[in-house]
């Protein structure tokens, strides 16, 4: 072993609101405190995310263009935030980054806008199932990105939107062959 060289791994931090707040980037990168949650902060965000996107739809109305302006900059403030929050804690993938979860499900709800709750649940489950479960072309991309840095910090957003895509795919083929709920 070399000189100088600790073996003992770093200790993996705890996010807490102080955490969360000393920094702009935590404070984005944890979606204002959803990934604080102890249990699933993934689907904490997501949660968070869908009930914005609600707020955001019904107060602002941005329309199609104002969505995709939204999502593209918070697509590009949620990488930055990504970044230095993985760098900041060492780790590649922090569970506690929810940004990725938020901007992923605003691009499902705004593409697919389903016009129900029912819809909109059935979005939110279809997507968390992709992100969670990592299917296919969902773990090819969790893989593809890893490691520290902007390359890192686009892979925590990069699986998200795989997942999204997916869910979108899914959605347009039940309109297609069923049409209705969604």
């Amino acid at each position: 072993m070399s000189a100088g060289r600790d073996p003992s791994p770093l200790p993996r931090p705890v996010p807490s609101a102080r955490f969360m707040v000393a920094r702009l980037s935590h404070l984005i990168a944890l979606g204002g405190g959803a990934g604080l949650a102890r249990l699933a902060p993934g689907t904490v965000g997501t949660l968070w995310g869908w009930a914005a996107f609600v707020v955001i739809d019904t107060l602002a109305v941005p329309g199609d263009a104002g969505w995709a302006i939204l999502v593209a900059a918070a697509l590009l403030v949620g990488w930055w935030a990504a970044t230095a929050t993985a760098r900041r804690v060492g780790q590649d993938d922090p569970s506690f980054v929810v940004i990725d979860e938020i901007v992923a499900i605003w691009l499902v709800l705004w593409i697919a806008a389903p016009q129900t709750l029912l819809g909109q649940a059935l979005c939110f489950a279809l997507f968390r199932l992709f992100d969670a479960a990592k299917p296919g072309p969902v773990a090819w991309a969790d893989r593809v990105f890893k490691g520290p840095g902007w390359r890192g910090g686009w892979g925590i957003m990069f699986d998200d939107l795989v997942a999204a895509f997916c869910t979108l795919l899914l959605v347009a083929l039940a309109r297609w062959g069923w049409g209705g709920i969604l």
